[in-house]
């Protein structure tokens, strides 16, 4: 390593520690030559993940981006931000953990849905909605259909099969809402 004051190339460490919640380590080192002291960081170098676009565009992974779709998902379900700080975590060591470095954006669309259909519901169909492009009604209630059948009945009415009826008629969205 070599002093950014004198450029000598010999120094000794005087002190060592973990950095960064364990990402990195901070090491103290002082110049044998001019006596200076300075900090340097070592970090693992991860590979950069490409991710392809569904038009074929090719970009670097960028996590934040992936983040602020969660986040958007999960807004005022009470699910604490560190949560999905680590949502993303996982999706991101999982993308380094390959050994292919190109990755479609769908599979990780798919990562993030598979995440949040055990975390929480509504951010699940918030998200799927976006990323799987829903056009109409229809959308929402076959993917609403398969979270059920994914889900088990998950506490819904007795008297309904299905998450989400087709559409009520007038006097079924009253009695639905207990209006009668």
């Amino acid at each position: 390593m070599r002093c950014p004051f004198c450029q000598f190339t010999d120094n000794r460490v005087l002190e060592s520690r973990s950095a960064e919640s364990g990402q990195s380590v901070r090491r103290r080192r002082e110049c044998l030559s001019c006596g200076r002291r300075f900090t340097t960081y070592e970090r693992i170098e991860f590979v950069p993940v490409i991710v392809v676009k569904r038009n074929g565009a090719r970009e670097s992974f960028d996590r934040s981006k992936v983040l602020r779709g969660i986040m958007r998902a999960c807004e005022k379900t009470g699910i604490p931000h560190l949560e999905l700080e680590n949502l993303v975590d996982e999706i991101e060591a999982e993308l380094q953990q390959r050994s292919v470095r190109e990755v479609p954006s769908q599979e990780i669309g798919e990562l993030v849905l598979d995440r949040l259909q055990n975390l929480n519901e509504v951010a699940y169909i918030r998200f799927a909605s976006v990323y799987r492009q829903f056009r109409g009604i229809r959308d929402f209630v076959d993917t609403l259909n398969q979270l059920q059948g994914v889900l088990g009945n998950g506490g819904q009415s007795e008297r309904r099969g299905a998450i989400a009826p087709a559409v009520l008629d007038a006097s079924e969205q009253e009695d639905e809402l207990g209006v009668l």
